[in-house]
């Protein structure tokens, strides 16, 4: 493991990327304009780029987010979401009732499906996309609705294995969070995205699509800033990861621009997995 500030000096050594999102590309708020230039540098010396997010919403949508947002089209080749697999996963059962958990901003995950919103007495399953609210409540105020679905034995997707996820300067809880209470609780879960194998199992297939044949895992490198979901996704898969520090973890590892190396070792200890390097932020 090495501390880098330049991607290019990891490049040549990878045909294809499969970078986070959140995190590395944006803070919800604003683009990491570097960010969105190294991927498109990369690009242009025939590199491939696959966004891969644990967005609880279609990878289109994501598309028109990273517009808005600043990130230049070029900076990718493809997208793939966990609203992408739970998706595929309704899809796989036509007709059946949901339960959902989540904004009505997440909505946009069941457009074009057969999957009619029903109450807890009523679904076939639930769909955590989210919180209902998650700039004031905590997975705690979702203990006594988690314990009546325990009770009628609901199966969980979560669209979104994140825990947390930047908003600005702050943290704010995802669905993942609500998931792992669930299964706490006792209750079987889904997990639609990172670090769990569908996600990847269809980033690969959007890699080959582009470049027109596969491409070998030694020659692919995972960029994220999350250890419970980058990390482990790249180590699991058997991908090289390159760890960006300025994200989710940047508090626990003492300050953003200068992250503490006993606080790094400490943390990629405790998970027993280790990127291939490490940077502040992504850049070129």
């Amino acid at each position: 493991m090495k501390l880098t500030d330049k991607f290019s000096a990891l490049a040549p050594r990878y045909e294809a990327v499969l970078s986070d999102v959140w995190g590395v590309l944006h803070n919800g708020v604003a683009a990491f304009p570097e960010a969105g230039d190294a991927l498109v540098r990369f690009r242009a010396q025939g590199g491939t780029v696959v966004l891969i997010s644990n967005a609880p919403r279609p990878g289109g949508y994501v598309a028109r987010m990273l517009e808005r947002l600043g990130v230049p089209r070029e900076a990718y080749d493809d997208i793939v979401t966990s609203g992408d697999v739970t998706r595929d996963y309704v899809a796989g059962r036509p007709g059946g009732r949901v339960f959902h958990i989540g904004p009505e901003r997440d909505h946009s995950v069941f457009t074009g499906l057969d999957a009619p919103f029903a109450p807890l007495e009523a679904a076939d399953y639930a769909i955590c996309t989210g919180l209902f609210d998650d700039d004031t409540e905590t997975p705690e105020d979702y203990r006594a609705l988690l314990g009546a679905l325990r009770a009628r034995g609901l199966f969980m997707v979560c669209a979104n294995p994140d825990k947390v996820v930047e908003r600005g300067d702050r943290l704010v809880y995802c669905a993942g969070a609500v998931a792992d209470l669930y299964g706490e609780l006792g209750g079987e879960v889904l997990y639609a995205g990172k670090p769990y194998r569908p996600i990847y199992d269809l980033a690969r297939a959007k890699v080959a699509a582009a470049r027109g044949r596969e491409v070998a895992l030694q020659r692919m490198l995972a960029i994220g800033d999350s250890v419970r979901t980058d990390l482990r996704g790249a180590v699991d898969l058997g991908v090289d990861c390159l760890f960006v520090t300025a994200g989710i973890h940047a508090e626990e590892l003492g300050h953003r621009e200068d992250p503490d190396p006993t606080a790094l070792a400490a943390m990629f200890a405790a998970v027993g997995q280790l990127p291939k390097a490490v940077t502040r932020r992504l850049a070129w």
